[in-house]
């Protein structure tokens, strides 16, 4: 395993989005919500807000634009996920003999997006990384994929080969790399603390183990994918810039295309290990989360779907969760809140929202309030905790930063 990279990022000095754009000023500034979310315990909603920016609680936002895709935002930091802007009739190659029709219109346009800072992509397939994206985006552009993902943008062969087609700013993470985002140019806040994220890789397989796994593995057919712990904190400013944050003020995963498999066990495992051994190096200037657990996933965007491949008329493989395994991947993680994604927008997703409700239902009254449900163009903002308490850090040596 490769240390931990680093990597700086100055929301005031972006680079375009697209080829077509000269500047992050010929983009829209705001994207505005249709309606905005807290947690389902608060009754605070209301409509037409603007995504989340500004440094007053919530002070961060997901904003759900359809299938995997989101906008990650917090402290002026903009983190695209999985993009995917074709429209309701558009087709998407998935492999050999494999296509599948989009269904539903994305909330927004590819070209009506904000600025953005960062493209986390879980893995290079054409429904989350679509030819339009492939054409439209600026070469120079930051994202952060699989190592398969690299491969296949930074080749000539396979983005083009027309001489400007390759990606040149690609960076891949493998099972439990690490990759820390500075916010350079933010805001410190009262304790002289700076904005940090932290982004690891996690296990997921796209593809039942066995057999199948093994004749994928020569075929290529289906893609390796990742799953993503996303880490957001308060550094101290003086901090060594290779100290990677060990108590966020809010932990996210995304699933990414992942079938419930045993290596996902060893998510919440990992996560233990890594606060039990910050808190043995700084036993004194530890603090915990507000609720005493510094391993808890508060909020977990999980892809569903029960993508079924070729088709839905030709059911032969399922390589993303359905309904139930969502749900046992909810019990296995016991995250706080769970957002569903992936699950209507293409017509090889046999295992519809509704399914996914039911289930949840059965689950018990415990489960009520831990799951929130966005339409296309809605928001849920949150707050990011440690922005007026100290925390801590623990130094990794030999990291390199980009």
């Amino acid at each position: 395993m490769r240390p931990t990279r680093h990597l700086y990022i100055n929301p005031s000095q972006r680079i375009p989005l697209l080829r077509e754009q000269k500047s992050p000023e010929d983009a829209p500034q705001e994207l505005k919500a249709s309606k905005t979310h807290t947690h389902p315990t608060s009754t605070s909603t209301s409509t037409s807000a603007p995504l989340a920016g500004s440094a007053k609680p919530p002070d961060a936002s997901v904003y759900f634009i359809g299938n995997a895709t989101t906008i990650i935002e917090w402290q002026g930091l903009r983190i695209l996920t999985d993009p995917n802007f074709l429209h309701a009739g558009d087709h998407v190659h998935l492999g050999p003999g494999v296509t599948a029709q989009r269904l539903k219109n994305p909330a927004v346009d590819l070209h009506e997006l904000p600025p953005i800072d960062l493209v986390l992509l879980s893995h290079y397939h054409e429904d989350h990384f679509d030819k339009l994206v492939e054409e439209k985006l600026n070469r120079d552009f930051t994202i952060v994929s699989t190592p398969h993902a690299k491969g296949c943008l930074t080749s000539e062969a396979k983005v083009g080969g027309d001489g400007d087609g390759a990606f040149r700013a690609v960076h891949d993470l493998d099972t439990f790399e690490s990759l820390i985002l500075h916010i350079d140019g933010s805001k410190q806040d009262e304790h002289d603390k700076v904005p940090v994220v932290k982004i690891i890789a996690m296990p997921g397989k796209h593809v039942p183990p066995g057999p199948l796994e093994a004749a994928n593995n020569l075929l290529g057919a289906v893609p390796p994918t990742n799953g993503w712990l996303v880490e957001m904190a308060w550094c101290p400013s003086a901090a060594d810039v290779d100290s990677p944050l060990i108590d966020p003020g809010y932990r996210i995963y995304i699933s990414g295309d992942t079938l419930f498999v045993d290596e996902l066990k060893e998510i919440p495992k990992f996560i233990k290990e890594q606060q039990a051994l910050a808190r043995r190096r700084h036993p004194r200037s530890h603090s915990t989360v507000s609720d005493g657990d510094d391993t808890r996933i508060d909020l977990m965007i999980v892809h569903l779907g029960g993508t079924t491949i070729p088709g839905p008329h030709m059911p032969l493989l399922m390589v993303t969760m359905d309904a139930k395994q969502g749900v046992e991947l909810m019990k296995l993680l016991n995250p706080d809140l769970t957002m569903p994604v992936h699950f209507d927008d293409y017509s090889v997703f046999l295992s519809p929202l509704k399914d996914f409700k039911t289930e949840v239902a059965n689950m018990g009254e415990e489960w009520r309030d831990r799951v929130i449900y966005l339409n296309r163009g809605e928001q849920f903002n949150f707050e990011i905790r440690g922005s007026n308490e100290e925390r801590s850090y623990t130094n990794i040596q030999d990291t390199v930063r980009y």
